[in-house]
């Protein structure tokens, strides 16, 4: 017979022990090295014109190709993800990525480029959606904002510290050993992965002090004790008004984010005059910004807030529409001719949305049954890869034909006006939704 937590233990986490926390930085890691991946295209620019004569509007294509795969993997990978487990698909996951980054290194050409990159999209493609679904079996929902933090905050910190040093190493060593040292990088995580997660119910290093804690606190604080046990169909999750909410806010978040991701370097060298080395330099800065706030905002003190009894819904839907709202600071860097008011400007917008990007990935755990989180997190995730997909291309016309970057920041600017929306209207309360007639049915 199994005992139980006592009142005192299950609600003074302090006591416990804290393996939970051990998954969270593996997922933050994973992120981190995938997102190397994902800035070296944007680094290689200036080296990819000089070897194969590419143009403003090919690099777009280039940088979108990426997304085309990732997007198209979304909506079946979270039907794999809630059948198969984060485990399995991880694995896969990672491997592949691995060599799609080493394919890069050795492509011939552009068409070897577009290659690899569109099997990149493939490998990472399960990333987010798997973690916002090891977090929710992992973590309770007042840990749940800055468990996530941590694997959203690495997408930032990755462009800020790999920037820099995968232009240093393109710099020295050429373009063709930036990905090779990439591709190096994500073996070694893939190796990690495999030997260290688990799911909670498979992990027989878990103790019972914290299994208890996280059986108790994630059935009580989600939706997993309010629905049914039988997963929701796509086309059921597709028709809930705050999943389409939940998609288009983040799809705007996502469209900023790729756009400075794929286009902040070229930005800084070409639209401000600013010598290749110092471009790599400077992007740094609002990437670090948008980590610090992804952190200490968008995970620390929401949950700090929840802990201590603030209404959860209330500093959820604050945190993040407040966030969106900061993200039009890049209609700001529209007209500035100064890099010191860009990067000001530009630290806001992703700053602010940095600190609403962990709140809109807890959101899946929160609104969803454990069955289906993986769902709407693909759900969520092929929006913002609609839009990922689309800034670096849209981008890439824009500044070819106007010569430079007002209309690409405004268009942005125009998006996130339409995601505040969604969010107020269509996503409102973080709570629950109700399930499928026919699944309530088989439960009565």
């Amino acid at each position: 017979m199994r005992l139980r937590l006592t009142d005192s233990e299950l609600h003074t986490s302090a006591t416990l022990p804290r393996r939970r926390w051990r998954i969270a930085w593996l997922l933050g890691l994973g992120v981190l090295v995938n997102y190397f991946d994902r800035v070296n295209l944007s680094v290689s620019h200036t080296a990819l014109y000089a070897a194969f004569g590419i143009s403003n509007i090919t690099f777009g294509y280039l940088s979108g190709a990426y997304n085309w795969t990732y997007a198209l993997c979304q909506l079946p990978i979270g039907v794999l993800l809630d059948k198969l487990g984060v485990r399995r698909i991880g694995r896969i996951s990672t491997f592949i990525w691995s060599l799609a980054s080493f394919g890069a290194a050795i492509s011939p050409g552009i068409g070897g480029l577009f290659a690899a990159r569109l099997a990149l999209g493939v490998g990472e493609a399960p990333t987010f959606p798997a973690n916002a679904k090891a977090i929710g079996l992992w973590f309770p929902g007042k840990e749940r904002s800055f468990a996530t933090s941590i694997f959203d905050a690495a997408a930032k910190f990755a462009s800020a510290i790999g920037v820099p040093f995968i232009g240093i190493v393109l710099i020295g060593l050429g373009w063709r050993w930036s990905f090779a040292l990439t591709g190096l990088v994500s073996f070694a995580y893939f190796v990690i992965f495999w030997r260290v997660y688990r799911d909670p119910d498979d992990d027989p290093r878990l103790g019972r002090l914290e299994r208890e804690y996280i059986e108790e606190e994630v059935i009580g604080s989600g939706a997993g004790d309010r629905l049914p046990a039988k997963p929701a169909s796509l086309g059921y999750l597709l028709s809930q008004r705050k999943v389409i909410g939940l998609a288009i806010g983040f799809g705007s978040y996502n469209y900023v984010f790729y756009l400075l991701l794929t286009w902040l370097p070229s930005y800084l060298s070409f639209a401000l005059h600013i010598d290749l080395l110092h471009s790599f330099l400077y992007t740094s800065v609002p990437w670090l910004v948008a980590s610090a706030a992804d952190l200490l905002v968008g995970g620390l003190l929401v949950d700090w807030l929840i802990e201590r009894g603030w209404d959860a819904s209330r500093v959820r839907q604050v945190v993040l529409v407040a966030g969106t709202v900061c993200g039009l600071g890049i209609f700001g860097a529209a007209n500035t001719h100064s890099a010191q008011q860009a990067l000001i400007w530009i630290s806001i917008s992703i700053g602010g949305l940095s600190a609403a990007a962990p709140v809109g990935w807890s959101i899946p755990s929160l609104i969803a049954h454990r069955n289906d989180v993986g769902k709407v997190g693909g759900i969520m995730n092929f929006s913002s890869q609609i839009s990922g997909i689309a800034a670096p291309i849209l981008t890439g016309y824009l500044v070819s034909a106007h010569e430079s970057f007002v209309w690409a920041f405004s268009v942005p600017a125009i998006y996130l006006v339409i995601g505040v929306a969604a969010y107020v209207f269509l996503l409102g309360r973080i709570e629950p939704f109700s399930p499928a007639p026919d699944l309530l049915d088989a439960v009565l």
